[in-house]
């Protein structure tokens, strides 16, 4: 017999976050969270998404054992603001049982049709800054720090309960050497030029942090007319600033601005942390914050997480600027893989951007939908 339980203690949240640590604990691929920083991101009174939406979370339990787990979302900004009548669903994990998936999802039509919504989809967070999708390609590919991991039949039960697929993502990745500065370095100069911009470079976080509200507020602005993006607010700004921007090697982020001194566009690159995060357990002490900073300060693979332009500077090659200045970076510090997090299939402008680098798509990932 199959009982869902609302995890909501401490110690309840925490076996909701552990139950995957057990699901996948023979597998090479998985890549474990730091388990307090996950109850801090389902904490209501410390991560700010609370404040324009809701979450419930829960376990399936089979004789006192945990089989399963899922969190119940509903944006109120996506719901109200976008007239999007969506319940969302995610940090689903699942034994190879359809039935204990299908009793965990009875849970997100509840909330659904308590709210009136129309069709539910997941699995996805809270934001656009979260984890989103479910695996369906690349299971022998190490997993990431930003991604979720699964096994190949978390699709599967999907399909078999109706569900279809609503948006595809992929993820590629190059080796450094694919880099060629031929392809970039004239129309850097170029576009400087026309334009009058310049490259902004850090050497201290001290140095970034003036910059970052501007660099979320050009992110609303440049990811606004995908599917599904949700804006970021000013609360959410300061507690992704404060959690975040300390932890990313300021080398690694790269901004453009005008002769006014406003940023036109951005990127943000680090260090892959999955091997670290491997040895961590999912804790930073004793010891896990020392393979944590290990990484960061050597690892030799590098993850692309944002890209951002503004509109008015969209299709004039600014980006030459930024890729210009990461060659530069890469190069003095040896750099010998660059990857790509998850980016919407149909999303043409941003795979054009990557084409001369020869990237190799080694993931692909899906959110699915039904109606209510």
């Amino acid at each position: 017999m199959i009982t869902i339980q609302e995890a909501k203690t401490k110690k309840e949240l925490t076996e909701f976050i552990k139950f995957p640590f057990s699901l996948y604990k023979d597998n090479k691929y998985w890549v474990p969270p730091i388990i307090a920083d996950e109850l801090e991101t389902f904490d209501k009174t410390k991560n700010p998404a609370f404040e324009n939406a809701e979450a419930t979370f829960y376990v399936a339990l089979r004789n006192n054992k945990i089989v399963g787990r899922i969190a119940t979302i509903i944006n109120w900004d996506e719901v109200t603001g976008q007239q999007k009548k969506k319940v969302r669903f995610g940090w689903f994990d699942v034994i190879d049982d359809i039935e204990v998936t299908k009793a965990l999802l009875e849970k997100v039509y509840e909330l659904g049709r308590k709210n009136n919504l129309e069709y539910v989809e997941g699995p996805m967070g809270f934001s656009n800054l979260d984890k989103v999708g479910v695996l369906t390609e690349g299971f022998d590919e190490m997993g990431t720090m930003i991604t979720w991991y699964n096994h190949p039949y978390y699709a599967t039960h999907f399909e078999q309960l109706g569900y279809v697929v609503e948006k595809r993502y992929d993820e590629s990745k190059f080796p450094f050497a694919n880099v060629k500065p031929e392809f970039f370095e004239k129309a850097n100069e170029l576009v400087k030029r026309r334009y009058q911009l310049k490259p902004l470079n850090f050497k201290t976080t001290k140095e970034v942090m003036p910059h970052v509200d501007k660099m979320f507020d050009l992110f609303n602005e440049s990811y606004a007319s995908l599917s599904s993006f949700v804006a970021i607010s000013d609360v959410q700004k300061e507690y992704f600033k404060k959690k975040y921007i300390s932890f990313i090697n300021p080398e690694f982020i790269k901004f453009v601005e005008d002769k006014d001194h406003n940023i036109v566009a951005f990127s943000i690159v680090m260090p892959s942390f999955s091997e670290a995060l491997q040895k961590t357990k999912g804790k930073l002490f004793p010891f896990g914050f020392l393979h944590l900073l290990k990484a960061k300060k050597h690892s030799k693979d590098m993850i692309f997480y944002l890209i951002g332009v503004h509109p008015d500077y969209q299709n004039k090659a600014v980006t030459a600027i930024i890729f210009n200045e990461y060659y530069h970076t890469f190069k003095e510090k040896g750099i010998i893989n660059c990857y790509r997090t998850p980016e919407l299939s149909d999303n043409v402008a941003i795979h054009n951007l990557w084409k001369h680098f020869d990237p190799v798509i080694h993931k692909r990932r899906a959110t699915f939908r039904k109606e209510l």
